[in-house]
């Protein structure tokens, strides 16, 4: 069994979609055993909480000049993180103790409308405001820079001159519910059981 965490920062639609894929399968090979956020408010707590997942929240210090939440997931034997809306840099030290065992999603075809501050709704109005016929979702390994690991997953939708950014936000949304936790299974399923570096 592959131990999977989450980090996520906003309303959790996709951690609660990953949860529901992976905990509630009799013979799933990974499961989501715990939930990471940078921020007390988010609804993705309270989605992980009502969902039986343990979830915690940090601060910036505990991410970034500590190794916390590194140790704590040594601690939990994790072997894949996933981020589903998170909204900061992943450090180098976890970068590196799990290299290649984190994913993200974006809600564009990188390298297109990726880097710092392209998230949400941003992209979707930068994606209208371009003019773009296509757009869709990249699943993507994460190194130490916003977006700029390497592709693992693209899938597209049309963009239609009458849709506004709201419009091509469900889209995304779709896509997102329909393949991320299929890649992520399989990225599970590829990867050895405690996989993370000591």
């Amino acid at each position: 069994m592959k131990n999977i965490a989450i980090f996520a920062s906003g309303s959790g639609t996709n951690a609660e979609n990953l949860i529901r894929h992976f905990n509630g399968k009799e013979q799933a090979r990974a499961c989501v055993k715990a939930l990471f956020s940078n921020k007390p408010e988010a609804y993705a707590l309270t989605r992980a909480a009502k969902l039986g997942v343990p979830a915690q929240v940090f601060g910036r210090s505990d991410l970034y000049s500590s190794n916390l939440i590194l140790d704590e997931l040594r601690r939990q034997s994790i072997d894949l993180i996933v981020l589903a809306g998170f909204l900061w840099l992943m450090p180098e030290s976890i970068v590196s103790a799990f290299r290649r065992r984190i994913v993200n999603i974006h809600p564009a075809l990188l390298p297109k409308y990726g880097g710092k501050g392209m998230y949400g709704m941003n992209v979707h109005r930068a994606v209208k405001a371009a003019g773009e016929r296509e757009t869709g979702i990249t699943i993507h390994y994460v190194n130490a820079e916003y977006d700029r690991g390497d592709a693992i997953f693209q899938a597209t939708c049309p963009v239609l001159a009458s849709d506004t950014a709201d419009d091509i936000a469900a889209k995304i949304h779709l896509l997102e519910q329909e393949h991320f936790p299929k890649i992520v299974e399989k990225i599970a399923a590829e990867i050895g059981c405690g996989a993370q570096e000591k």
